[in-house]
């Protein structure tokens, strides 16, 4: 009688380890933080699915006062440059980009985050069967009165399972702007043909009387268009903006016809549409 309980003992431990061995790995949790003078950077993991794309995140924590870049910096800065290269079985990582804000102070306007920001990942391994190794190094710049440049490297084994950070990247999902059409949100941008100088207006549908900010990138990264300014004169339910039509790159015509990508924040709400203007 002891003898089968001790069997059925050794039994279930051995079934308790072949479990282990080939159970679904969980996520990490986070990577240990690349610190910088000013700022710091770590990969964080989201909770997955088997089977399904990996959620991370690049995050990067700023010290107070300090603020980094959006994809597009503004009038001063640089965009943040992620490299993913060093990874294992990674086939490729798309980085989102959360809803901006705007900075104003005397050397003009920059575009991007303050306090901190999440970058939400998502990385299609090569071979699903096999682990995945994150190994991220990134550059950015910081900046407060004076921009500095940055950089960090961040290492964190991906898999499935739960992660105590997945609250905080879903957080960075969520205002990360929804692709929508210029149709749906109400928004035309035509040429003012009369301005002094090559000039864009903007129509936009408000949903409410709150502040609206629109950004507006070009058809390249060597675009540096200005940021759009509240304009007089938008009916009721509207909303005017206009801005400069410059900061185009060389041999890029002010009177050709081109997409232009805006994207729009409203209260709680991001948007980004790409329109064509004639």
């Amino acid at each position: 009688m002891k003898l089968d309980r001790c069997h059925a003992a050794l039994g279930f431990a051995a079934m308790l380890f072949v479990g282990l061995q080939f159970a679904p790995a969980r996520a990490e949790n986070a990577s240990a933080w690349s610190q910088d003078s000013k700022s710091a950077v770590r990969l964080i993991g989201g909770t997955n699915k088997s089977g399904a794309p990996l959620r991370a995140g690049i995050e990067i924590k700023l010290q107070p006062g300090w603020h980094t870049y959006w994809r597009y910096p503004g009038d001063s800065g640089v965009p943040p440059r992620f490299d993913f290269s060093g990874s294992d079985n990674v086939k490729s990582a798309t980085v989102s980009f959360p809803a901006p804000h705007l900075f104003t102070d005397e050397t003009g306007s920059s575009i991007g985050y303050k306090d901190g920001v999440i970058f939400p990942v998502i990385i299609v391994p090569k071979d699903p069967a096999k682990p995945v190794n994150a190994r991220l190094k990134i550059d950015y710049a910081v900046c407060e009165k004076m921009c500095v440049p940055a950089e960090g490297k961040a290492e964190l084994p991906l898999g499935t399972g739960p992660s105590t950070a997945d609250a905080a990247l879903t957080e960075a999902e969520a205002r990360v702007p929804k692709k929508t059409t210029a149709a749906e949100i109400g928004l035309t941008a035509r040429r003012v043909n009369d301005a002094a100088k090559p000039m864009v207006a903007v129509d936009l549908t408000a949903r409410d009387n709150g502040p609206v900010q629109i950004f507006v990138e070009g058809p390249t990264p060597e675009w540096a268009l200005p940021v759009p300014k509240p304009a007089p004169g938008a009916p009721a339910g509207h909303r005017h903006f206009s801005f400069d039509f410059d900061g185009l790159p060389p041999g890029a015509s002010p009177t050709g016809s081109y997409d232009l990508t805006f994207t729009i924040v409203e209260g709680g709400r991001a948007m980004e549409v790409t329109t064509h203007l004639d």
